[in-house]
């Protein structure tokens, strides 16, 4: 196969994952949006407190798991080992079960002192409680998806971040309400209706996202069932005359080995937002800030604030997860130049998508919030409006974290991650303590943080790849096309808003003009050709309208 054409497959499965990332995102953004408005802000307090322990457990125990088998299996497909691609499975399914059941041991028998004595919220211990079992059922699932990828197919992890999605929205939604209704009901009776209500409406919610998980593992689990016939054939073909793993205790040691920089790097990551709950909370109580308006504060920004940057920050982690597996590939047949090329088409998807992202949801996140949250505070629209800097700079980062370590620079992020973390801290507690800035240094050190790690890994990968990024076609056309098309969204918005009150429609007209004049404004200007809208879903009729309009 031609360089050209292993290039756009790679594009292709990266542009699959995305889609369907963006797909189960937008599914997420509608039942969060839900759930939001029926727990409240201080009951998305409470649900953020429990995720962000559990996202933490998760890391621990198996969020680096796909990119780990997908690194090890597809090192040993390029070469036909199926012997040692059928052992690796089977030790990293056994991995996955026994890492799972530690850290889910460890949230549902600690729920208690972890929720109050860490993070300073005892009424998420439920929430988390009901989270515990989650742990163990996604660490299986990670393996199954880093298998696949592994194979070099995105579809059957798509697919399953669909369904799991689907199954969690209607499932968090519906136990929110009846969760709720009962903590109402225990509240009235203690003369705490309003905590105990949003305490139980949490806990409903999350019992969504293990229902959903299941319904993840299964459809994963269906697909590997029809895949083993095809896995035999490969093994009964496989041309090694002995396999290269002797024992499971072997790939365990694989696995580890790989995990650990993986591990370390995602669990600074995840760390940033763990602190910045824990912290927060102790440095208000220790200003005297009373503990509802800091409750309120918190539950507006992980409800609102997160949840809508989170949504474009996705594509970066899905185009991360396909880098890896196409990379080590690269890097076993020795061919530098196919990593360049694999690197700077990344980089340039990349921002073809966070651009346009960040700079729509800074203009429009006052009439985004209206339109989801029916929320007009100045309170929410500011922080998502400081916080849409930041899609550009984690997507940044994510991806260039999966690049170094696609490339063996395994250590490389760990060390930067931990850089930028201390960073991170001290202008969060900086801006808390001395400029008395609330909230808005949380967002602020949030900005630092992805900032720092993007200057750190890009330098890294110069220094180990002598690689340079292109930057004309990769940054400067997206971002002035992205600011042509946030003055049109301002501009539309505005006038429609000028005749009619009617914020939806304005909204909802605005993004999709706005989405169509970026798309033009980018095939005018250069910044896509023909070749690059062939390697993204629905390429080919992209160029139809493309040629349609006399653009290319």
């Amino acid at each position: 196969m031609k360089s050209g054409s292993k290039n756009t497959s790679f594009l292709v499965q990266g542009s699959i994952l995305a889609v369907a990332s963006i797909a189960s995102r937008l599914i997420g953004l509608i039942y969060r949006v839900a759930v939001t408005n029926i727990l409240g802000d201080i009951g998305n307090d409470y649900y953020s407190c429990a995720f962000s322990v559990y996202s933490i457990m998760l890391t621990i125990s198996s969020f680096s798991l796909p990119l780990a088998v997908s690194k090890l299996i597809s090192a040993r497909v390029v070469r036909r080992e199926y012997k040692n691609v059928s052992k690796i499975l089977k030790g990293a399914i056994a991995f996955g079960v026994i890492s799972g059941l530690i850290v889910a041991c460890i949230c549902f028998f600690g729920a208690d002192y972890i929720t109050s004595e860490i993070m300073n919220t005892p009424m998420s211990a439920m929430a988390l409680r009901i989270l515990a079992p989650t742990l163990l059922i996604v660490a299986v699932m990670g393996v199954l998806r880093g298998f696949f990828q592994g194979l070099g197919t995105m579809i059957p992890t798509a697919t399953s971040q669909i369904i799991e999605q689907i199954i969690n929205a209607a499932g968090s939604i519906i136990f929110a309400i009846t969760f709720s209704g009962y903590g109402l009901e225990i509240g009235k009776a203690i003369n705490d209706a309003e905590n105990y209500k949003a305490s139980y409406g949490a806990a409903g919610s999350t019992l969504g996202t293990s229902i959903g998980a299941l319904a993840g593992l299964l459809f994963l689990v269906l697909v590997l069932f029809s895949y083993s016939p095809r896995l035999r054939r490969g093994k009964r073909k496989d041309p090694t005359p002995s396999s290269e793993i002797k024992s499971y205790s072997q790939i365990i040691r694989m696995l580890i080995l790989t995990i650990i920089p993986v591990l370390l790097s995602t669990t600074v990551y995840q760390l940033s937002d763990f602190l910045d709950q824990s912290i927060y909370k102790k440095v208000m109580a220790l200003l005297s800030v009373p503990a509802v308006e800091t409750s309120i504060n918190w539950g507006i920004y992980s409800g609102r604030c997160l949840v809508l940057i989170g949504i474009p920050i996705t594509i970066a982690n899905a185009v991360s997860a396909s880098v890896i597996p196409s990379l080590t590939a690269a890097i076993t047949h020795g061919d530098h130049a196919q990593v360049r090329r694999r690197i700077n088409s990344a980089v340039r998807f990349v921002m073809i998508v966070a651009f346009p992202c960040a700079v729509g949801m800074g203009v429009l996140a006052s009439p985004i919030l209206r339109l989801l949250y029916h929320d007009s505070r100045p309170l929410p629209a500011e922080l998502v409006t400081i916080a849409s800097i930041s899609i550009v700079f984690y997507s940044l980062s994510t991806l260039s974290n999966g690049i170094l370590q696609g490339v063996d620079r395994l250590m490389t992020p760990v060390k930067n991650a931990l850089i930028a973390l201390i960073i991170h801290v001290m202008v969060l507690i900086s801006g808390m303590f001395f400029l008395n800035m609330n909230i808005y240094a949380v967002v602020i050190s949030n900005i630092a943080f992805p900032l720092v790690v993007t200057i750190l890994n890009a330098l890294s990968i110069h220094r180990h790849l002598d690689y340079r990024q292109e930057y004309y076609r990769t940054f400067i056309l997206p971002a002035v096309s992205a600011a042509i098309m946030g003055g049109i969204v301002f501009g539309i918005y505005t006038l429609i808003m000028h005749f009619k009150d009617l914020n939806s429609l304005a909204t909802i007209v605005s993004i999709i003009i706005g989405a169509l004049f970026y798309f033009l404004l980018l095939i005018k200007l250069k910044g896509l050709t023909e070749k690059d809208l062939l390697t993204v879903p629905k390429g080919r009729f992209l160029l139809r309208i493309a040629r349609f309009l006399h653009l290319l």
